[in-house]
């Protein structure tokens, strides 16, 4: 007798396996790349500043987003401590000088820049020595340049460029105003090269250079200070001219000192919680033409002293200079 076969009904009830439910992907947690870094959200009561060496210089850089603002917060602790013999601010947004900023008798030579817009931009510069001489703005460009740029000439060490460069504003409305500013930028710096001068190019330059200078390179490549046009236009300046002058480049010497490192930030958005994550931008640099390399004793960045502006400062030291 043949073996009966089971043939399936549309009444048939076998369970059938459940489907797999695929697990949601895990949100990736951010991790600082030097958690060893400080990420105080307060403006530090006392500093621990390196002694500075003998017959050396240093120039300091900050901006301080409201002069008025940083002092209440702190300002005049950093500078006491730091004992810069040349502070260059950035974003003062101030229209007038302002006579309490520093102790006169420290930094007895004062200089201001002010943009016309009220309590927009301006730039200042506090020095221990007199400059042979001093320029607001970029020459031939003064018009909307006055309040980002002081120039201080010290005879023939080197030429002090100390700049707010325009960010180019959300949504990149201000991108093509960036653009012509870079550009005169870049001639400006290259005709004091013509002249044989020594150039110090400093202050917040509103651009992340490379992916290393950015927390999150992947998801800001079209944020104001990380485009391809601000990079390109900034490596112009970092790269030997191309107008047939075969001038060098200027050097980024912080990134010269520290080539390959991550995670060391000058700027924290007040927002998101980016100071206590280490989550910042590395937007402020000193950068120099080659031939004071050899003078360059340090190039730093004052981690610690976040708190009285979203920016921290910045220092350049040089030995063997006599202003």
């Amino acid at each position: 007798m043949a073996a009966s076969t089971k043939r399936k009904t549309a009444n048939d009830t076998t369970e059938k396996a459940p489907k797999k439910v695929k697990a949601p992907a895990k949100k990736k947690v951010w991790e600082p790349f030097d958690p060893s870094l400080p990420n105080n959200k307060t403006f530090p009561e006392t500093f621990t500043i390196p002694t500075k060496p003998e017959d050396s210089i240093t120039i300091a850089s900050y901006n301080v987003a409201s002069l008025r603002a940083c002092i209440t917060k702190g300002f005049n602790r950093y500078v006491d401590a730091e004992d810069a013999d040349i502070i260059c601010l950035q974003e003062t947004k101030l229209n007038e000088p302002l006579s309490t900023a520093v102790n006169d008798k420290v930094y007895k030579y004062r200089y201001w820049a002010f943009d016309e817009k009220k309590g927009y931009a301006g730039v200042a510069v506090f020095s221990k020595y007199k400059p042979s001489s001093v320029v607001r703005g970029i020459p031939k460009f003064e018009e909307t340049t006055r309040g980002r740029v002081i120039t201080l000439h010290f005879d023939d060490n080197f030429v002090l460029i100390a700049c707010y460069v325009p960010n180019a504003g959300d949504k990149l409305v201000r991108l093509p105003q960036r653009q012509v500013f870079n550009d005169h930028m870049e001639k400006y710096i290259r005709s004091l090269q013509k002249e044989g001068k020594s150039v110090i190019w400093t202050g917040d330059l509103n651009v992340a250079h490379t992916a290393n200078d950015l927390a999150k390179p992947e998801t800001n490549e079209r944020s104001a200070g990380f485009t391809i046009e601000e990079r390109t236009d900034f490596s112009k300046v970092l790269d030997k001219s191309t107008d047939g002058d075969d001038l060098p480049g200027l050097i980024d010497t912080w990134r010269h000192f520290n080539p390959d490192q991550k995670g060391h930030y000058t700027y924290f958005s007040y927002r998101f919680n980016a100071r206590e994550k280490l989550m910042g931008w590395r937007l402020d640099y000193f950068t120099v033409t080659p031939d004071l390399m050899d003078k360059v004793v340090s190039s730093e960045i004052r981690h610690e002293a976040w708190g009285a502006s979203d920016h921290v400062p910045l220092t350049l030291t040089l030995k063997d200079i006599k202003l």
